[in-house]
């Protein structure tokens, strides 16, 4: 199936029992068994059912069923939020002494979470994006696995997902892949060779800024070396299955991160336009960055889509559809760019992307808070940065709105 078909019927079950289109609400925490027996199968991995929501739910099921078939993978998990999916993507394979080899380019947030693990002597290397030679030289004995993500957030640098997984890959290690600001819709990872994709899907998936979530995905390609990755020595019986199985029967399970089925169920309906809504955002964000870039030149816009983007070539190359709906704008200083956010009428002032409306924000003051200096330059971020989600409206609405408040700086 094309895209926005895939969206609307690949992995739904369509022999629900009243026909419900959609997998209703099972907005219960427990399941009942006819047999003492019955639920002990289910406890033991010996038998399909539901027991208990924190560790499966039907209409969570559901979701993560038409995400795994979107993606590609053999296997989804879906948790409270994007920073659960990405702590349980890493800790599922990493254990104290391992190191990380990450781009430095990441949303500020994953570099908290980053330092967070430093205490259970979990170390990550940053490199350059896209720096071979950085990259391979970081890359040793302790390595357990590459990260990137696919349109860093906020720096907007594109990764080249073919060239990493195969370095990756040659090592011996997994890449896992962070493509919240791409989506499918732009690119589908596991197919370039990445291992694990995980996406906050609180945004473009979600899309209407109403529900936390978080989803990650195996291909099941990779092979899990049961000497450097011990943890998943017991569950290599399971084949590609492994990396789903020990998660889903440990850490998922135990550390209680897991998703409503009410948002499941919101992440569902907003699943089924992201390609429209994806669609209009990219345009619209395409046509913003471009009158910027054209009518501003004090000012310093970037957008993998424009031709000065130092990685408009590998954006090229790998996405399709379009460059993404994220603009970020450097106006001079922290005063003009605190100045403008406060003039824009249409845009919403908050720490949030992939909204049907756009919304606006102050990185280094916000996300990136917790940052070092040097960690908010690796990542793109400075004091007269503003990074923009471009929403569907009007496009003329958009320019209209940026005219009028970058007059007043």
């Amino acid at each position: 199936m094309n895209f926005n078909t895939a969206l609307l019927h690949e992995g739904v079950d369509k022999k629900e029992k009243f026909g419900a289109t959609l997998t209703p609400i099972y907005q219960s925490s427990a399941f009942y068994q006819q047999t003492a027996d019955n639920l002990a199968g289910i406890f033991g991995n010996k038998a399909p059912g539901y027991c208990y929501t924190r560790v499966a739910n039907p209409t969570i099921s559901a979701f993560e069923n038409r995400i795994n078939k979107l993606e590609g993978g053999i296997g989804t998990i879906a948790a409270a939020s994007g920073m659960a999916a990405l702590f349980n993507a890493v800790t599922n394979i990493v254990r104290s002494g391992d190191e990380i080899v990450s781009s430095a380019s990441l949303y500020g947030g994953t570099i908290d979470l980053f330092r967070d693990l430093e205490a259970f002597g979990i170390t990550t290397r940053y490199v350059q994006n896209n720096n071979w030679e950085q990259i391979e030289a970081a890359i040793n004995d302790k390595t357990r696995l590459v990260f990137a993500e696919t349109i860093g957030n906020p720096s907007l640098d594109v990764t080249d997902i073919d060239k990493l997984a195969e370095l990756a890959h040659k090592h011996g290690v997994p890449l896992l892949v962070d493509n919240t600001c791409a989506t499918p819709y732009l690119i589908k990872v596991l197919e370039h060779g990445a291992d694990i994709v995980i996406n906050s899907s609180s945004k473009y998936i979600n899309g209407s800024s109403n529900s936390i979530s978080g989803v990650l995905t195996d291909s099941g390609k990779f092979k899990w070396d049961k000497e450097r990755y011990p943890g998943l020595a017991e569950y290599v019986k399971f084949g590609p299955y492994a990396y789903i199985a020990k998660l889903r029967n440990g850490l998922f399970r135990n550390t209680g991160a897991c998703l409503s089925p009410q948002t499941a169920f919101l992440n569902s309906i907003g699943l089924e336009t992201l390609g429209l809504r994806m669609e209009r955002e990219c345009s619209n964000a395409d046509k913003l960055a471009h009158f910027l870039e054209d009518n501003y030149k004090d000012f310093t816009v970037n957008y993998p889509g424009l031709e000065s983007s130092p990685w408009h070539e590998i954006a090229k190359k790998e996405l399709k559809h379009g460059y993404g709906a994220i603009i970020t704008l450097r106006v001079g200083s922290k005063e003009k760019a605190f100045k403008l956010l406060d003039s824009l009428n249409i845009a919403y002032r908050l720490s949030n992307i992939g909204d049907t409306k756009t919304l606006v924000i102050h990185p280094a003051s916000t996300i990136s808070l917790h940052s070092t200096k040097q960690q908010q330059e690796d990542a793109g971020v400075f004091d007269d940065l503003i990074r923009i989600s471009v929403g569907i409206e009007d496009f003329e609405d958009l320019r209209d709105d940026f005219i009028q408040a970058i007059k007043k700086i």
